[in-house]
């Protein structure tokens, strides 16, 4: 796995909790007003597009099933899902005053498990399982679904394909009746996928930019993330945040990182970004109970709290991710684009 992969993982998934701790504060301290700081939702941006270049990067060349895919992704994804979703179910029925956007309803829980768009009780207006980041997942899979189909393809046909098929959901999706499956669905960001299965095929190809331009790609890549997610809503993110998730990750792929030094702490936050991701919802609510019920009024400080935020879910997410791995191999890291 090229390091530089591992980076970007651990990069936006501490982006997205850094999100989310923001979004916490108008619940801890209200008097605070961090919208000006709300930033980070773009991490899922770059999530995508790194997926699809795995994706591709990991099957190229290889005779792979789409039973044997599907099972490596199902083993990657579902238990710690699994484990995180019954858990958020059962304190939302024995105690549902510890959450604020889970309630108990066994249609969601079910809907939740099998990755299928539902609308949240919580809050109808949107489509969340009962582990409400776990609504990246509901795309993820059904974007390895389709990936896996596509794998009996000559490897030349499969990205055409890919597009086909996309393209065919997406404006089905639109010409449908409204339901809450289509409206999911015909999102253009699950094209960001798409982005990362070409970037996939780039570096396969050797189609790689140039040392100095790679390094301008990758700074001009964060610069417009934070420009355009506070000037552009959600509804334009597939190219307003999209692109430079695109930018970044190219960037980043052309980039020959032997020549750097190895930030270990970082590649291995990237190892722990899946359940860095899964687990913070739980890191925040924790954070937000105690600075509600217990005579800590130092958590009600803004950056103390955006802080212990990301160090705790860090933390969380390692030990997680260390318990459920079911085998420790060691995994050769790489950092130079192929010769």
């Amino acid at each position: 796995m090229l390091v530089q992969l591992q980076y970007l993982r651990a990069i936006a998934a501490l982006m997205v909790v850094y999100f989310h701790a923001v979004l916490q504060l108008a619940k801890v301290n209200p008097a605070v007003d961090a919208t000006a700081f709300i930033y980070g939702e773009t991490g899922v941006d770059i999530f995508f597009v790194l997926s699809g270049f795995v994706m591709w990067l990991t099957t190229s060349g290889r005779t792979m099933s789409p039973i044997d895919f599907a099972r490596r992704r199902i083993k990657r994804i579902v238990p710690l899902y699994w484990l995180a979703t019954l858990f958020s179910a059962t304190v939302a029925l024995v105690a549902p005053s510890l959450l604020k956007s889970t309630v108990f309803d066994l249609p969601h829980l079910i809907a939740s498990l099998f990755f299928l768009p539902w609308s949240n009780p919580a809050d109808p207006s949107t489509i969340t399982p009962v582990v409400v980041p776990g609504w990246t997942l509901n795309y993820e899979m059904f974007f390895y679904f389709v990936f896996a189909l596509l794998l009996p393809l000559q490897e030349v046909r499969r990205i055409p394909a890919m597009f086909a098929v996309f393209a065919v959901i997406l404006i089905a999706c639109r010409l449908l009746p409204e339901t809450t499956m289509t409206r999911f669905y015909r999102e253009p960001i699950m094209l960001e996928f798409l982005a990362g299965v070409v970037l996939g095929w780039l570096y396969g190809q050797k189609v790689l930019l140039p040392n100095r331009w790679a390094w301008a790609a990758l700074a001009m890549g964060f610069a417009f993330l934070v420009i355009n997610e506070a000037l552009m809503p959600p509804e334009s993110r597939f190219y307003a945040w999209g692109i430079p998730a695109i930018f970044i990750v190219y960037g980043a792929i052309s980039i020959d990182f032997s020549k750097l030094p190895l930030i270990g702490w970082l590649n291995y936050l990237g190892d722990c970004s899946y359940s860095i991701y899964i687990t913070h919802a739980f890191t925040l609510a924790f954070l937000r109970v105690a600075a509600d019920r217990l005579p800590i009024g130092i958590l009600q400080q803004p950056v103390l709290f955006v802080i212990l935020s990301l160090v705790l879910s860090s933390i969380g997410g390692a030990v997680i991710h260390e318990i459920t791995s079911p085998r420790r191999r060691k995994v050769a890291v790489t950092s130079r684009p192929p010769a």
